[in-house]
């Protein structure tokens, strides 16, 4: 008879607890969204600055993900868990209690550093726990909580507005994500065997300057005041991608005689790397949209941040309750058959945003919204689920933490990019003479024809998902006890 730690009810009450621990860390991502122009007069900084809040999530976590490659091997399940609630807890705190912007900002770095561990965590353990044939199905149902937590963002962000102060923003998640913790400490259990290895340090810095220099000088490219800026955005931009070259030089280095911070041998697998292009033009283009839609609807349309945050929960649910639906069509069809229609429903819903303007009816963009989130729906549960599927056990730490890591540059750079061209050419527009409101829209109608691009590239690179093979499933991957004694049984399939 099996022990406890290894029925079907304890698998699946392990990726419970993380996924609603994913849940409540994610949300976070993007529950400022709504409260930078309160912020922005109440410490009196600028616009850019407050965007600063959301931007250095997005980039600690590009940051910390590649870390965790090597982290996830060498600690156990409760251990990593524990830090990452420890660091997320220590970061709302310190939020609510902010007095100063600075601070502020500080809190978001160490929110995100948790939420960071959380991500491939999560992804490591659905890939040792649950079978090749049930991956996609489970993956949907863990799409419909990591899909629906940053698009509740902004709508949380509005209703606790309207209540009260920003600190509630942080005040309200820091119960709900002690209990998670306090909960998942004692029921979680340890999955697979902690490795001993050292660190290279070198390559700590590397990706922090890197990934740091390149999204922050994208994020500077076309906006007003650049060419006069101390340092040019393009030198930043130039310096970051070299540092990351240097980086993966680095990494390729220590394959060779070392363990490496992050493996990139996952990348020799065509299905991975195919699934890894995929994944970044397309979180390029939705989170360029995310980020244009609540300036559009607010300062084009004059809906208050409330009602931008209702308008916008529609899509977010579509895509989330659609993930059990593609992720048990995933099973039976495998990935091209969702991913190419998919990503030319997206490419098309960001084309027909380019043609929005002052008189746009709100409904028509609520309809688009969902259009364009069921059409993500169809490209990331079988995106993730295949690129990840066709990898070795011992490199599903290393693949989750180069989805994770080049997902968040991606929505970075997808950000910073529409951000730079909608500032430009409404700046040209007003130079032209046009109003403020006007001009405004002329640039975002700009920004959403540059997220209709890399949805047109994205769906050419989706026309390059072939079907992977079947990976050879270990018969008995390893679990521990909460005492630490590891013990052989059978994967599971959680329900």
């Amino acid at each position: 008879m099996l022990p406890p730690q290894a029925t079907p009810a304890r698998v699946t009450a392990v990726l419970r607890i993380l996924v609603l621990s994913t849940f409540v860390v994610l949300l976070n991502e993007t529950i400022m969204v709504n409260a930078i122009p309160r912020l922005m007069r109440e410490f009196e900084v600028t616009a850019a600055a407050a965007g600063w809040l959301s931007t250095a999530f997005m980039l600690t976590m590009a940051v910390v993900i590649p870390v965790t490659g090597w982290f996830l091997q060498r600690v156990t399940t409760r251990t990593a868990f524990g830090l990452a609630m420890a660091l997320f807890l220590a970061g709302t705190a310190l939020a609510a209690a902010a007095p100063a912007f600075p601070v502020l900002l500080a809190a978001r770095v160490i929110q995100a550093s948790g939420t960071a561990v959380m991500m491939p965590l999560l992804m490591t353990t659905l890939m040792t726990l649950v079978p090749p044939n049930d991956r996609g199905r489970v993956m949907g149902n863990i799409t419909l909580v990591i899909s629906v937590a940053p698009a509740l963002g902004p709508a949380a962000s509005g209703v606790l507005l309207q209540l009260g102060t920003w600190r509630l923003l942080f005040l309200a998640v820091l119960p709900i994500a002690g209990a998670m913790a306090i909960f998942g400490r004692r029921k979680l259990v340890n999955i697979g065997e902690p490795q001993a290895g050292p660190i290279d340090w070198l390559s700590v810095p590397l990706a922090a300057a890197g990934f740091g220099a390149l999204v922050y000088g994208l994020s500077g490219l076309g906006a007003e005041g650049s060419a006069q800026a101390p340092v040019p955005p393009a030198a930043t931009t130039l310096a970051g991608a070299v540092l990351v070259g240097l980086f993966v030089w680095r990494q390729l280095a220590l394959q060779r005689s070392s363990t490496p911070l992050l493996d990139l041998r996952a990348l020799t697998f065509r299905h991975f790397s195919v699934a890894l292009g995929l994944m970044c033009l397309s979180f390029m283009a939705l989170m360029g949209a995310f980020i244009l839609l609540p300036i559009y609807l607010q300062e084009v349309c004059g809906l208050t941040s409330l009602q931008t945050g209702l308008l916008l929960i529609p899509g977010g649910l579509t895509m989330g309750l659609l993930g059990p639906q593609v992720g048990k069509l995933y099973d039976r069809l495998g990935a091209p058959r969702l991913v190419v229609p998919g990503a030319a429903l997206t490419a098309l819903c960001l084309a027909l945003f380019a043609f929005t303007g002052e008189q746009t009816s709100p409904w028509l963009v609520l309809a688009l919204h969902v259009a364009l989130s069921a059409g993500m729906a169809f490209v990331f549960t079988p995106v993730f689920t295949s690129g990840l599927s066709v990898l070795p056990p011992h490199l599903y730490p290393h693949g989750s933490a180069i989805l994770g890591s080049l997902q968040q540059v991606a929505a970075a750079a997808g950000t910073a990019l529409v951000i730079s061209v909608m500032s430009g050419h409404a700046a040209t527009a007003a130079a032209g003479g046009a109003d403020t409101t006007g001009a405004l829209a002329t640039g975002i109608r700009w920004g959403f024809g540059t997220g209709a691009v890399l949805g047109a590239l994205a769906v050419l690179v989706a026309l390059l998902v072939r079907t992977p093979p079947t990976p050879q499933q270990p018969a008995e991957p390893e679990t521990q006890d909460e005492d630490g004694t590891a013990t052989n049984n059978t994967a599971h399939t959680p329900t």
